[in-house]
């Protein structure tokens, strides 16, 4: 170690917190790049910086950083969107936790939920979101098949948004959440009207 508290190779020694969640976001990163079968462990530890060694005496294995990189961005949204009380503005503050993270964002509704030891995580997600929903809308629609039916789209459909959002470079951000609340408002339009 030299006088600067930098190890002999070069890298900062950083407070154990810290460097746990420098080794998160470069897991986000990997595995959003090239998905779990294909990132390795020195994959990320490249990508973070560190060794292989300082990857294991923060995560037991590859799944389990996996799984702390689905939690972390769980937890991030869930702060950001003020889970479990959503309202009106839990679009935008969806939109910009996937700004903010979109990597993460993307692993966690895209890419985990092609992962078979992932799937309950997303599933759960899902369930959660149903569950919004329908308390959220349910009431509004008088047919239970079609509140059913809106219950399971609304979060379906704001997620794939926000995704082709940021796969379209993020346009105009202050009307981004106002344009995805048109497409659900069709949506209970869908579900109220009789054709």
């Amino acid at each position: 170690m030299t006088t600067d508290g930098a190890t002999s190779a070069g890298t900062r020694r950083l407070p154990r917190a810290a460097r746990r969640d420098q080794i998160l976001r470069a897991a986000t990163e990997a595995f959003a790049r090239s998905g779990f079968a294909a990132t390795s462990l020195d994959d990320v530890a490249r990508e973070a910086g560190v060794t292989r060694m300082v990857l294991y005496t923060h995560f037991e294995s590859k799944t389990a950083l996996y799984q702390s990189v689905l939690h972390r961005m769980r937890d991030l949204l869930n702060a950001a969107t003020g889970a479990p009380d959503y309202d009106e503005f839990s679009i935008d503050a969806l939109l910009s936790a996937a700004a903010d993270e979109p990597a993460g964002f993307r692993l966690l509704f895209h890419h985990a939920a092609r992962e078979p030891e992932f799937r309950a995580d997303v599933d759960q997600l899902r369930a959660n979101g149903f569950g919004i929903a329908m308390r959220l809308v349910g009431p509004a629609i008088p047919d239970p098949a079609w509140a059913e039916w809106a219950s399971h789209l609304i979060p379906t459909v704001t997620l794939e948004a926000i995704i082709a959002w940021l796969d379209a470079g993020q346009p105009d951000r202050t009307s981004a959440a106002a344009r995805i609340k048109q497409v659900l408002d069709g949506i209970l339009e869908a579900a109220t009207i009789h054709p």
